[in-house]
């Protein structure tokens, strides 16, 4: 965990789990929250598409059963009403369902992960869960931070775009294919006449396994536009066509 958070370390222990709570009321101005997701997985493991995962028995983090049971108190008191997850993997994403199964306790609803055209990792393991056991994607990131708009292409970086604004980003998607991916994409909605930006966003809407889209804009226009894509239809053609991209260029960015 970064450490200008909380002092670093891990953050699901009923102290620090206990602030964060409280913090969130008191930002937020309410007196409970719907949905309270976990951030990140205490333990260490893989992310981003990272390759090489390294096991350590030792490795020093919250047990399952005991973030349930923090989460718990919190939820009889009041205080939130749901619990989820977010950046976690299929193995996480089952124990926190099968104790919270066993052990009567609070059961994970949602699962926050990345899911675009660029990044559709989810369906390998997670998008099965998801579907079997009704833990839904709340998918972020699904215009893969405005490489989807078309507003990147060829070398462009508006001003106060993602990429203008936080250069880290830049290293998630500088990948081999990305820029081929993305004018393969920016041609299919050419051809058929759609807004890339919605037909990106009623890709990731229309899978069995998301709950909901997590959008994004900094103007109105912008979020004119992203809600307007649930006017969409990708027809059979138009899915056959993304499909047939994801197969010559798979995941470029994970």
């Amino acid at each position: 965990m970064r450490s200008y958070v909380r002092g670093g370390g891990n953050q699901f222990g009923i102290k620090n789990i206990s602030e964060a709570i409280e913090g969130s009321l008191k930002r937020l101005k309410t007196d409970y929250i719907d949905l309270y997701q976990l951030h990140w997985p205490e333990r260490n493991t893989n992310m981003f598409g990272r390759l090489g995962y390294e096991h350590n028995d030792n490795d020093d983090w919250n047990k399952f059963e005991d973030v349930l049971e923090n989460l718990q108190k919190f939820i009889k008191d009041g205080k939130i009403r749901y619990v989820g997850l977010s950046n976690e993997t299929p193995w996480g994403a089952s124990k926190f369902l099968q104790i919270s199964n066993e052990k009567n306790l609070p059961r994970m609803m949602s699962v926050q992960n990345p899911y675009n055209l660029l990044n559709r990792t989810y369906e390998i393991g997670l998008a099965e869960i998801s579907v079997r056991e009704k833990i839904g994607l709340l998918a972020y990131s699904p215009l893969a931070i405005g490489f989807l708009t078309g507003k990147y292409r060829n070398k462009e970086r508006p001003e106060k775009s993602r990429l203008a604004v936080d250069g880290d980003f830049w290293t998630r998607y500088n990948k081999p294919n990305t820029e081929k991916a993305v004018e393969a994409y920016y041609k299919i909605a050419q051809k058929h006449n759609l807004d890339m930006a919605q037909m990106s966003l009623k890709f990731c809407e229309i899978q069995p396994f998301v709950t909901s889209v997590i959008i994004g804009a900094t103007r109105m226009d912008q979020l004119k536009t992203d809600i307007e894509s649930v006017n969409v239809n990708l027809t059979k053609e138009i899915l056959k066509e993304i499909n047939e991209v994801q197969n010559l260029y798979p995941n470029p960015c994970p």
